[in-house]
């Protein structure tokens, strides 16, 4: 029942909010914001599993499929399209599913979270399989169509994580691994798109990021596959080779232009005075790590 939900609950701090002074309302905002990396940091053990799931479907060439409804949907697509720019992943390596469709993410669908069919006909139709992974976000834990895609994902033996914030959540009993974080009421009662929505973006922020360390597409702390595809980019690009390399801006100009505007090899070329051809050869042996490419490329001269 929805009434017994900690993200339905009322917040005793915010009882008379409709009469607080805007600074007095902002402050205990804010307080409860900042609950929720407390939150978080509690869940980090299964977080970690999670991660570990992940990486291992996306090596043996499966996706991340994230799911969900509403704001958890959102949360979800937002991650997802943020991977290709980032991390140089393809387009469908890192999939988003909102109830309702893609239109359902500046306009709400009414009724689309409450059938858990369209959970399980939107992974049908992506072809779904054992070596994905996907994701189930849902603040309350019980949305219907998260229920669906992730019994559907159980059925196919794909990896199922579910991200809830409430715990002894539906999915969470549906899940391979479950993540409940435990945010307390909302300032707004029944507002998940506040605290709930926050949490919900720092684990997927983990999720995504860790996962793509784990593919070697980071160097250091520098997003070493980025992709230029317009001019802030391509400056980042060029300031990530030289940062990585200690090179002048000249040399990581020049060399990104041979390497075809891919920060990853024109680090390894100007590290190893390896071509260009060499430096895509080591990459791929080396799982995509800079690192061990770079032992491996010197190790040939």
């Amino acid at each position: 029942m929805l009434e017994n939900l900690t993200t339905e609950a009322r917040n005793e701090r915010t009882m008379r909010l409709d009469e607080m002074e805007v600074t007095e309302l902002l402050t205990v905002m804010n307080e409860e914001d900042a609950k929720v990396a407390g939150a978080v940091k509690e869940e980090i053990p299964k977080i970690a599993q999670a991660v570990t799931a992940i990486t291992e479907s996306l090596k043996k060439g499966g996706r991340l499929i994230y799911m969900g409804a509403g704001t958890s949907g959102r949360i979800g697509l937002l991650d997802a399209v943020e991977c290709p720019p980032t991390f140089g992943t393809s387009p469908d390596q890192v999939v988003g599913l909102i109830a309702g469709g893609s239109n359902a993410f500046i306009k709400a669908v009414e009724g689309a979270e409450d059938r858990a069919e369209l959970g399980r006909t939107d992974l049908q139709n992506l072809g779904l399989t054992a070596k994905d992974a996907v994701v189930g976000i849902a603040a309350s834990g019980r949305t219907p169509y998260v229920i669906g895609g992730l019994e559907y994902a159980k059925q196919v033996g794909a990896k199922t994580i579910s991200i809830s914030c409430n715990k002894n959540a539906v999915i969470s009993t549906i899940s391979d691994i479950a993540i409940e974080i435990e945010n307390g009421p909302e300032v707004l009662t029944g507002s998940t798109r506040l605290k709930a929505g926050t949490s919900q973006k720092l684990v997927c922020n983990m999720l995504s990021t860790a996962s793509m360390i784990g593919l070697g597409k980071v160097y250091g702390n520098l997003m070493v596959d980025v992709q230029p595809t317009n001019e802030k980019l391509a400056d980042r690009a060029k300031r990530i080779v030289m940062e990585a390399t200690g090179c002048d801006a000249s040399t990581a100009e020049n060399t990104l232009r041979l390497a075809e505007g891919k920060p990853k090899p024109a680090i390894l070329m100007i590290l190893t005075g390896c071509s260009y051809e060499v430096a895509l050869e080591k990459l791929e042996e080396n799982q995509g790590f800079i690192g061990k490419a770079a032992k491996s490329a010197s190790a040939i001269r």
